[in-house]
């Protein structure tokens, strides 16, 4: 699922960031907790949404960008922090 609101006017923006929040913690007990992470909303979450959409698989993944990325070169996304 990938709720998404637009509005034109600016006085709409909490009303329509609400709704969707509420929509998204409504759905959570059908999900997996796993997220898109190229449309990632506000990433309010921080590192967290990265680890939490990744699951089980975090460690293994820095683990590997800490090998083969340790300066951290790809990092203008929501990424994975090396060694995090």
């Amino acid at each position: 699922m990938s709720p998404e609101s637009n509005c034109l006017d600016p006085a709409d923006d909490a009303d329509n960031i609400a709704w969707v929040r509420a929509f998204v913690e409504d759905m959570r007990d059908f999900s997996d907790g796993s997220r898109y992470l190229n449309f990632a909303g506000f990433q309010e979450e921080g590192a967290e949404l990265v680890r939490q959409a990744y699951g089980n698989q975090f460690e293994r993944l820095a683990m590997l960008k800490k090998k083969y990325d340790p300066t951290n070169l790809f990092r203008l996304n929501q990424h994975i922090v090396p060694g995090a």
